[in-house]
């Protein structure tokens, strides 16, 4: 005999059986809201069975659930302990139905709190509802009043309905998993479609049969069609640049024929920007010919600027080395033949051979694109030359030269800065070098840059000219209708330089 309604040894191990909450949790329902198609089953069932209440339920191991209750207001659980359905759902295999005709003279529920309080339980009627062969709860109808038996059928229809709520809860489920399998889908294809298009990536799918191609913004932008219509795939071929179109057609067969995945490289005629594509067939009927294709589209148009650009600067550099090695060849052949003691070449050798190499650093720095004539001064006269001047004076605007101009003028002033400091100006604590220039547009755009040195020593013309007079005046020979004029003045060495500029650019 049970005490206040605590559930039976039998009824308690079918209630806590695993496989049974598991199939119960599986349907996620438990803490949902109460259901409109579980109440109009329920309230079918008051009117069949004429009673006061009907309940749709599910038993957990300590609470029941009302999915549908006719005739209960505000009440949405109770105890499984007291649960009449707990034992509805624990019947033998060979009964359906619970039937308690009057619950205050029977054994099990007659000190039930839901007998001796409220809703004041007589009569009770239940049958098991049934999801993926578990009993997960039942389909029960309740009056106070008790009866005498129960009329024939009845059973069998109770049986039926809670046969129909099993069927509703299964259809229900069903619908939920589907829903949540198609938002998981759409947030896939979300985060997919995001994926590529933060990839700049084009994607596209080839019917073959018909000649359409789905494909996504990217792919629309890349080929220049336009968005909102049917895009066929002689659409996507004219959109393909004339030149590389036999080599697209050519990898587009060996596909077809030969199941080798599609790779071609080519440009689009309206931008000429260069396109890398990637696909594959992905379906073919009974006979092998090719039903669907599906591929990828990305622009390289950097990968091919930048792949061009390190040629050029590898051709550059290929000639700027043949020269650079002619002009050390010269600069070491001349120098020797001032300089036969090996200690005097070591000197003046050393210090020409790093000012060509200071150049070629910075022109290195800068992909060969030129060099500010601001840095070709600084390289001799140090980084400070402007807001720290040593004894030098330095008036002009800054210019950016080309590479053989800034090669050319770092050796000049390489070798009227060491004159300077052997012979001129700065031989002694007294003299100053003033450096000016000024860009002329007339006759030809150029650079008139003037050295001047005074406050030194007394200047003599040489009787000869040394190696360093002879670079100076021509170490521009190379550049084009470039000039030096040295002069040797009582008061100090002045070189007059001038060499052509390329044209401003708008």
């Amino acid at each position: 005999m049970t005490d206040k309604g605590d559930l039976p040894n039998n009824v308690r191990k079918v209630v806590n059986d695993p496989a049974r909450l598991g199939a119960l949790a599986a349907l996620d329902v438990v803490d949902s809201h109460a259901d409109a198609d579980f109440e109009r089953l329920s309230r079918t069932a008051a009117f069949i069975f004429k009673t006061e209440i009907a309940l749709v339920t599910l038993i957990d191991k300590e609470r029941q659930w009302f999915r549908a209750c006719f005739g209960v207001n505000d009440v949405t659980e109770a105890l499984t302990e007291t649960s009449f359905c707990a034992h509805a759902i624990a019947l033998p295999g060979d009964e359906d139905t619970l039937i308690v005709l009057d619950a205050a003279r029977d054994e099990r529920f007659k000190n039930n709190p839901l007998v001796t309080g409220w809703p004041g339980i007589r009569f009770y009627a239940g049958a098991a509802v049934i999801v993926n062969g578990q009993k997960v709860g039942s389909l029960c109808v309740i009056s106070s009043q008790p009866r005498e038996a129960l009329e024939p059928g009845m059973a069998e229809q109770l049986v039926s309905l809670a046969a129909l709520s099993s069927t509703l809860f299964a259809l229900k489920d069903e619908a939920r998993v589907r829903a949540r399998t198609a938002a998981a889908l759409v947030r896939e294809e979300w985060r997919h479609a995001l994926t590529l298009e933060a990839g700049k990536v084009g994607s596209w799918v080839w019917d073959v049969r018909t000649g359409e191609v789905a494909c996504n913004d990217t792919f629309r932008r890349m080929y220049d069609l336009p968005e909102g219509e049917t895009v066929r795939i002689e659409h996507v071929l004219g959109a393909t640049h004339p030149g590389d179109r036999p080599m697209v057609d050519a990898s587009i067969e060996a596909s077809f024929r030969d199941g080798e995945d599609y790779g071609a490289e080519a440009r689009i005629a309206a931008t000429g920007r260069w396109l890398t594509m990637r696909g594959r067939v992905y379906q073919r009927d009974a006979e092998g010919k090719p039903l669907v294709m599906m591929g990828v589209a990305i622009d390289i148009s950097e990968n091919k600027q930048s792949a061009e650009h390190t040629r050029l600067l590898l051709r550059e550099l290929n000639h700027r080395v043949k020269n650079t090695l002619a002009m050390i060849q010269s600069v070491a052949r001349q120098t020797i033949r001032q300089n036969p003691d090996p200690q005097d070449f070591i000197e003046a050798f050393s210090g020409r051979l790093r000012t060509i190499s200071d150049a070629h650093v910075l022109l290195a720095d800068r992909d060969w694109s030129g060099v500010q004539l601001y840095e070709v001064i600084a390289s001799q006269l140090g980084p400070g030359f402007r807001t720290e001047p040593d004894r030098a004076e330095v008036r002009g605007e800054d210019v950016e030269l080309p590479a053989d101009h800034a090669l050319g003028l770092g050796l000049i002033l390489h070798e009227l800065t060491t004159n300077a400091h052997r012979y001129g100006a700065w031989s002694d604590d007294e003299g100053t070098v003033s450096i000016d220039w000024e860009i002329k547009a007339r006759p030809e755009r150029g650079l008139s840059l003037t050295w001047r040195e005074s406050g030194g020593p007394d200047v003599l013309q040489p009787a000869e000219y040394g190696m360093g007079v002879r670079l100076i005046e021509r170490s521009l020979a190379k550049v084009l209708d470039s000039e030096v004029k040295l002069s040797f003045d009582p008061d100090g060495v002045v070189a007059h330089i001038w060499m052509p500029l390329p044209a401003e650019q708008d």
